[in-house]
């Protein structure tokens, strides 16, 4: 089969190549690839910013996939061959909460991922793709589509009329206002870009704020709720935008620490956290049983992920690159 291979960090060392098709064994799937998509996470694998001393080399880098299972294992009971399913990042995290390795067990780091032709995936680890997606579609689902649901309901736990912050308009900030607005929240959205800020206002946002031209964007969002700050904030940038992050959530408020684009480490201001009674809680995508209970969601409220350019297998760096310059909702390489 034909697979991407990341010998070394640096674009420049994903190189297309051909190896042998996987055989599944006991309890696996194996799956003719329609489509991934990207996320943050693959391109910091690639990088090398992203647990470096756990990425194998050479690697079939990228967590997320859907596509048909074309021939299974020994024992397997819950899919058949001519199945359309997800792969899901931590392969082993069924329900309840994580245990301690669960990163020891992620596709496309350690685990080999889905940019190749066929993958590997235990039938217990898979997730029957919803019937009214494309593979495209179904495959912007397993991170960014499953870290919203997780952060908003199963942390959030979040109520109609109550206030959701969402930071940014890549692929987890656009399926949070989608689905918090399903779920009949108040959202407020931030980003740099204007062309963007009126997007996400017509995918259900009440309330934008560009935080290039108010910097110090926690006040506007204590403007927007009447000087109480919002019940949720699902938090991208990290780094020491924290500390505004803590200012624009209510007391006793919530902030689901989803990503580092904007740096790993911050100096946190204790203070205002102690008063506030913040609760800050480390979001790394969700168990299986949430993402089934996840796409049920979906088909019932028609939520369909929005797209920024389906790139063909063969130009799989192009598809990095745009990532790297930044995109509206998700950027997807088609495999089959």
């Amino acid at each position: 089969m034909k697979a991407w291979l990341l010998h070394d960090f640096g674009l420049d060392n994903l190189v297309m190549d051909e190896i042998p098709t996987p055989e599944p064994k006991a309890g696996e799937l194996l799956v003719k690839v329609g489509a991934v998509s990207l996320n943050f996470r693959d391109k910091a694998i690639v990088d090398g910013i992203y647990e470096p001393h756990k990425v194998p080399k050479p690697l079939i880098p990228v967590s997320d996939a859907a596509g048909t299972v074309v021939a299974v294992g020994d024992g397997v009971t819950r899919f058949k061959v001519g199945d359309r399913v997800n792969s899901h990042l931590y392969s082993r995290w069924l329900d309840g909460e994580p245990a301690p390795h669960e990163p020891d067990y992620c596709f496309g780091s350690p685990l080999p991922g889905g940019l190749a032709e066929y993958m590997i995936i235990h039938e217990q680890s898979a997730v029957r793709a919803p019937d009214n997606m494309s593979d495209e579609e179904a495959a912007t689902l397993p991170i960014a589509a499953l870290t919203a649901w997780y952060s908003l309901v199963d942390f959030g736990q979040i109520e109609p009329g109550q206030t959701v912050l969402v930071q940014g308009t890549g692929g987890v900030s656009i399926f949070a206002v989608q689905i918090a607005t399903a779920l009949g929240a108040r959202v407020i959205a931030t980003s740099s870009n204007e062309k963007n800020l009126q997007a996400v206002k017509a995918l259900g946002a009440a309330a934008v704020i560009n935080y290039r031209t108010s910097s110090a964007w926690e006040d506007e969002v204590l403007r927007l709720t009447e000087g109480k700050g919002v019940d949720l904030l699902l938090d991208v940038a990290g780094g020491n935008g924290i500390n505004q992050s803590i200012a624009a959530t209510k007391p006793a408020g919530r902030i689901a620490q989803i990503g580092f684009l904007t740096g790993q480490t911050t100096q946190l201001n204790l203070m205002p956290l102690i008063f506030r009674q913040t609760t800050i809680r480390g979001i790394a995508v969700a168990p299986r049983s949430s993402f089934d209970r996840m796409n049920e969601f979906l088909n019932e409220h028609d939520i369909r992920p929005v797209i920024d350019h389906v790139y063909p297998f063969a130009e799989a760096r192009k598809a990095y690159e745009h990532l790297a310059r930044g995109a509206f909702g998700k950027v997807v390489i088609k495999i089959a």
